[in-house]
């Protein structure tokens, strides 16, 4: 099944670089898409577990879904997980 998730605090492809690196770690997770343009993260979904893993996994990152509340914590937990896979992109 596909599923797609509005997040908040998408800025860049550093931000979706870890994103779609983390989210592949989940099991029963694949064909990870992240569109910054629409802050929308789409994948291939085997278990309602594995959503919910997903949207756990976002929020821990800084990526709280589009319902979920997004305070100064998850601000900075995103700017994070942004310059991670920024440098990750120059490896």
């Amino acid at each position: 099944m596909r599923t797609s998730i509005v997040i908040q605090n998408l800025k860049c492809g550093g931000c979706a670089k870890t994103i779609t690196k983390r989210l592949a770690e989940i099991d029963g997770i694949t064909e990870i898409e992240v569109c910054v343009e629409t802050a929308t993260v789409s994948f291939t979904v085997n278990t309602e577990q594995a959503t919910t893993s997903a949207k756990e996994k976002l929020k821990e990152l800084g990526y709280p879904s589009i319902e979920d509340p997004n305070g100064v914590y998850a601000k900075a937990k995103s700017f994070v997980s942004c310059a991670t896979g920024r440098l990750s992109q120059t490896e």
